[in-house]
């Protein structure tokens, strides 16, 4: 049974965008700060972005600061949350499988916390 699913992938040329979706089932992001990693061949599980529960407080890594925006949506009826990541300006080095999961925020550090089982990602490939 798939809790944790991310869509929204695809191949597009440098320059272009992309809006990435997680969709976690149940009540697994309720309460809970998410993120938005990525894996390449170069890097296990970097932080990409992160946004509060609440929505008010946002993260965004270095490399991707004023190209990535995060939000997010609860819906209470199913019980489920949305976490959208929309990605313009993307650059070969974005190629990589995105996937989402629970962080926390300590201080200005935002760090994977208690996780859920990961989903199978979705791949985002950039060409030159």
């Amino acid at each position: 049974q798939v809790q944790v699913a991310e869509s929204g992938g695809g191949l597009v040329q440098a320059g272009g965008s992309l809006r990435l979706s997680c969709v976690a089932s149940e009540r697994l992001f309720m309460g809970f700060s998410v993120g938005w990693f990525r894996r390449s061949p170069e890097k296990d599980h970097e932080l990409v972005a992160a946004i509060t529960q609440s929505g008010n407080t946002t993260y965004s890594a270095d490399f991707v600061k004023g190209r990535f925006t995060i939000s997010r949506q609860t819906d209470n009826s199913h019980e489920s949350t949305t976490v959208c990541l929309q990605m313009n300006d993307l650059e070969p080095e974005d190629t990589a499988v995105y996937f989402c999961n629970r962080v926390r925020r300590f201080g200005d550090h935002w760090v994977l916390f208690d996780p859920v089982a990961w989903g199978q990602g979705t791949q985002v490939s950039v060409s030159s």
